[in-house]
């Protein structure tokens, strides 16, 4: 059976469409599973039972099951979510200042192995279906009791290796009577999946993009990351240029700082001269160390050198501030355990 959360505005406008139904019914069924979060399909009393009826017989109201819960010091929360075919993947909820912040995963496992990650130790088995992603944030809203202000595609999986499926869950999440999450309020990250980057250009709500970067030149980016073997930073800033040059949005550029890989000073001058005069800015983040490979977190010296170099050169940069490093914070680490476990 189909689970309902799977569905857009639109295809719940086209399967009221063929029951003879108005294609209003729809808005109301978004009004409540988003706003109302129902249970139960006879919850919806503006709705004729009869309409109600034909819906539990083509439609299921599916969840997620809660694995496991670890919280931090600094109250950051790390869920581990089982789905209805027993894989697992995990969901960290981040308090911010500025407001509550979701980090969310779009594949059960990642294909592209960066060598310095934990979510690349467990192959891609499968892209997330929108009401995976979708639920990611109601189970979590449920769980916590708490409104979550700002979406940060960032968690397992390449957000743009699963992009059809993506779009759909980031029309739901903005749409007014869907979780109603402002579009420059979400985040997408990106390892540099150039077509998508191009194609992305084109998608009509104004997110957030961040490239997943980490090296700023081809032989240590293809080390760390496999992806710019086919996609070389040549290729990749070609992307960036179209991107901004069609949205006229900035563009945030990740970069975790590996101790004596990517954080020297001819590192930083590279950086400059990739990205100067362009509509960027810089994301550093202090690696969290993943059992089973030998990258170790930059030192403190070699952090702020880095980031004062940028700085002085005239590169927008900004230091991230860690969360929840004593809950195996790196994304796929609680999973990896848990995967570890089971065999």
């Amino acid at each position: 059976m189909k689970s309902i959360y799977d569905f857009s505005l639109k295809e719940l406008e086209g399967y009221f469409l063929s029951k003879q139904e108005s294609p209003y019914r729809s808005a109301q069924i978004f009004e409540w599973l988003y706003r109302h979060r129902i249970t139960d399909f006879l919850e919806m009393k503006n709705i004729k039972k009869t309409v109600i009826e034909e819906m539990k017989a083509d439609f299921e109201l599916e969840s997620l099951t809660l694995v496991k819960e670890e919280v931090s010091v600094d109250s950051t929360r790390k869920f581990l979510f089982k789905l209805s075919d027993g894989n697992t993947i995990e969901t960290v909820l981040i308090q911010h200042p500025y407001g509550r912040s979701l980090c969310l995963s779009t594949q059960v496992g990642c294909n592209f192995g960066c060598a310095f990650c934990a979510s690349g130790q467990q192959k891609k088995v499968r892209n997330l279906r929108v009401a995976e992603m979708t639920l990611q944030v109601l189970e979590v809203e449920k769980i916590t009791g708490l409104k979550i202000s700002h979406l940060v595609v960032m968690g397992i999986g390449e957000p743009f290796d699963n992009f059809d499926n993506l779009l759909s869950f980031l029309k739901i999440v903005n749409y007014a009577k869907g979780l109603a999450i402002g579009a420059r309020h979400i985040s997408v990250s990106t390892a540099g999946l150039v077509p998508k980057i191009i194609e992305y250009a084109d998608f009509p709500l104004q997110t957030n993009l961040a490239i997943s970067l980490h090296a700023a030149n081809d032989e240590i980016r293809s080390k760390l990351m496999s992806i710019n073997r086919k996609y070389p930073l040549k290729e990749l800033i070609k992307a960036i240029d179209y991107y901004i040059e069609k949205t006229n949005r900035r563009v945030t550029l990740e970069y975790i700082l590996i101790n004596n890989i990517n954080d020297r000073p001819q590192d930083a001058l590279d950086l400059f001269n990739l990205f100067k005069g362009r509509l960027v800015y810089v994301n550093l983040i202090p690696y969290n160390e993943v059992e089973g490979n030998n990258y170790k977190r930059s030192t403190p010296e070699n952090t702020n050198r880095f980031f004062d170099k940028l700085k002085k050169l005239g590169l927008n940069v900004t230091m991230r501030r860690e969360h929840g490093q004593e809950i195996n914070a790196a994304c796929g680490q609680l999973r990896d355990k848990h995967v570890a476990k089971k065999t």
